[in-house]
Parts: C-alpha cells; sequence; structure tokens
C-alpha cells in the first residue's frame, strides 16, 4: 500500500458551513496528494458529522463529548493520523490553486524544514499580516496595536518584515500562523505536537517555540496562497470580551512555560500599565469617538479593557 503523504486535521466547533468549503477547495487542489483527511468536533454537535456523510464520506470524523480545546483535540486527531506530514488547518480556510503541493515540495526539499505555513488572505483577498510573526514577547504585546503594525510593519518585533519582499521562494521565520501549519511527523513525534496546557489561543506560538528548539527552521512559502476568512466561530460581544482576556491569560501561560515565572509576572504587569494607558486614552477621546462612532464604540473599547485590567490585576478569574 502506498504511504500517505499528508493528514489534513480540521477542528470543528460550530463552524460547519466552513468545514464545508473548507473540505470543498482541499478536494478541488489536491488531488494528486495522497492524503487523508480528519475533521474532530469539540462537542459543538452543529451537524458536522451528517454533512460530512453526505458530501464527503471519505473524511475521516472524530466526535468528541466535550469541548477539549484547540490542542488537546489537534493532539487526539494527530495520534489517529497516518501521514509523514501533519497539516493543522482552520475550518474559515479555503485553498487556492496548488497550496498544498507547495507547502509540501518546501517540507521536503528544504533540508533544515520542520514546519513550513502559507500565505494567508483575508476574506477580501489582501494579505493578513498575521501570516508570518515574530515570537511573543513583553515588548511586542505591550507595543501591539493594528495602528503600529500598519504604520511601522518594518519593526523587528512584529517579525513581518519579509512579507513586503517580492521574493517567491521560502524563506525562514520565527512564528506562523496556527490557521495553516503543516509539519513532519517525525518533529511532532519528537516534540510531543501541541502543549495541552492552553486551552485556546498562543498554542501555535508554543508549537514554533518547540519546533524552534529542535534546531530544526520553520519557513514561509508565498508561493502557498490559502484564505483564512477568520472569527468564524466566535462574534458576539461577550465572546469578544472573553476572547481579549483568554488571548492574555494563554500568553502568560507560554511566557512561564518558555521564560519562567518571573517573566510571566512583568507580562501581568505591563498588560495591567498598557490597560490603564488605553483606558486614559478612550475616556480622553471620549467626544471624538461618540461622535465618530456612536455611543456603542466608546462602551466597547471601555468594557474590552476594564476586562483586561481586572484579568492583569487578578480581580477576576476566567
Amino acid at each position: 500500500m502506498q504511504p500517505i503523504e499528508l493528514s489534513i486535521v480540521i477542528v470543528n466547533w460550530k463552524s460547519k458551513e466552513f468545514v464545508e468549503q473548507c473540505l470543498k477547495s482541499i478536494y478541488t487542489h489536491s488531488k494528486s496528494i495522497n492524503s487523508e483527511i480528519i475533521v474532530i468536533d469539540n462537542a459543538s454537535y452543529d451537524g458536522c458529522r451528517e454533512m460530512l456523510q453526505r458530501g464527503f464520506p471519505r473524511v475521516i470524523f472524530i466526535q468528541s463529548d466535550e469541548n477539549l480545546g484547540f490542542a488537546r483535540a489537534n493532539n487526539l486527531a494527530y495520534s489517529k493520523s497516518r501521514g509523514q506530514n501533519i497539516l493543522f488547518l482552520n475550518p474559515d480556510t479555503e485553498i487556492r490553486v496548488d497550496a498544498l503541493q507547495s507547502l509540501l515540495n518546501a517540507l521536503k526539499m528544504i533540508p533544515n524544514a520542520g514546519m513550513v505555513g502559507a500565505k494567508l488572505l483575508n476574506s477580501d483577498n489582501t494579505l493578513q499580516t498575521t501570516c508570518i510573526t515574530a515570537l511573543p514577547s513583553i515588548l511586542n504585546q505591550a507595543l501591539a496595536s493594528n495602528y503600529l503594525r500598519k504604520h511601522f510593519p518594518n519593526w523587528s518585533i512584529w517579525g513581518m518584515r519579509s512579507l513586503y519582499s517580492t521574493r517567491q521562494d521560502a524563506f525562514p521565520v520565527e512564528a506562523i500562523s496556527g490557521a495553516c501549519m503543516l509539519a513532519k511527523r517525525e518533529i511532532l513525534d519528537r516534540i510531543g505536537c501541541f502543549t495541552t496546557d492552553y486551552f485556546m489561543y498562543a498554542e501555535d506560538m508554543d508549537l514554533c517555540s518547540k519546533v524552534n528548539k529542535t534546531g530544526m527552521k520553520i519557513y514561509y512559502v508565498p508561493r502557498a496562497v490559502v484564505v483564512h476568512h477568520g472569527g468564524g466561530s466566535s462574534s458576539s460581544h461577550s465572546e469578544s470580551n472573553f476572547s481579549s482576556v483568554m488571548q492574555r491569560e494563554s500568553l502568560a501561560k507560554f511566557f512561564e512555560l518558555h521564560h519562567g515565572r518571573g517573566y510571566a509576572l512583568m507580562y501581568r504587569t505591563s498588560t495591567a500599565v498598557v490597560s490603564i494607558l488605553r483606558m486614559a486614552a478612550i475616556v480622553v477621546s471620549c467626544p471624538i469617538t461618540i461622535c465618530r462612532s456612536g455611543y456603542q464604540s466608546f462602551f466597547r473599547m471601555s468594557s474590552k479593557w476594564s476586562s483586561i485590567l481586572c484579568w492583569a490585576i487578578d480581580v477576576s478569574r476566567w
């Protein structure tokens, strides 16, 4: 029997429609690759199983009775996979043309490549600048803002300077987005795949950090284009605050695991300072914000940063 070259792992949580479109794009653009697809549902019971039975009977489906989170769900699907290479793919993605073959070629042909990532596009086909990034640090998290990333994209703290190069060959980067990560099985076996200390967020940065520590490199492959729609699984206001806090909770865990408790504590402290400064700026710019965007926008921003501050000073548990 011919060995399976590629296992594609997709974790679903109330994203059935996205999964369907994602699978259609995979089958359209990867016919020459000997692959298997594994979809694991994180206890959302959104009809994903029935959709797969109707339209994609070859897909391996795993139904989890509990929400395992991103890391544990991927690890469970990984343990059932048989491919020589594993692609962890978000459900809200769509493959373009020869993206999977380009990723596989880079992973096989570059001697020190342990993991590779694609060029991610937004739904409107604009470049998604988070497809490559520097590993998290207190500095780049304290300064993180859409304004600074947009107006100073070449700052080394973002790790995305290479995005604006015209070169089309693969090149090494610190980290890639968890929306599309292709890795060799031998590397994943060596590092234990995803770290399960996280429930959501930062798992991709943790995996990148572990790959880097093996001495292997992570490469960005501009020829491999994938559309990442983003935000498909959560949209409510309450989830938005929850997501903002959980991102920082996960980053604190990342810093503790990779830099020690002292660094994680300094990150909490810096987050508290940033939250206070942000809230002060929101109050000062209140009249302008209300005139331009209305009261709802003002209260939304205030609520977000007050929630983050409460987390940073350990007033509330999430």
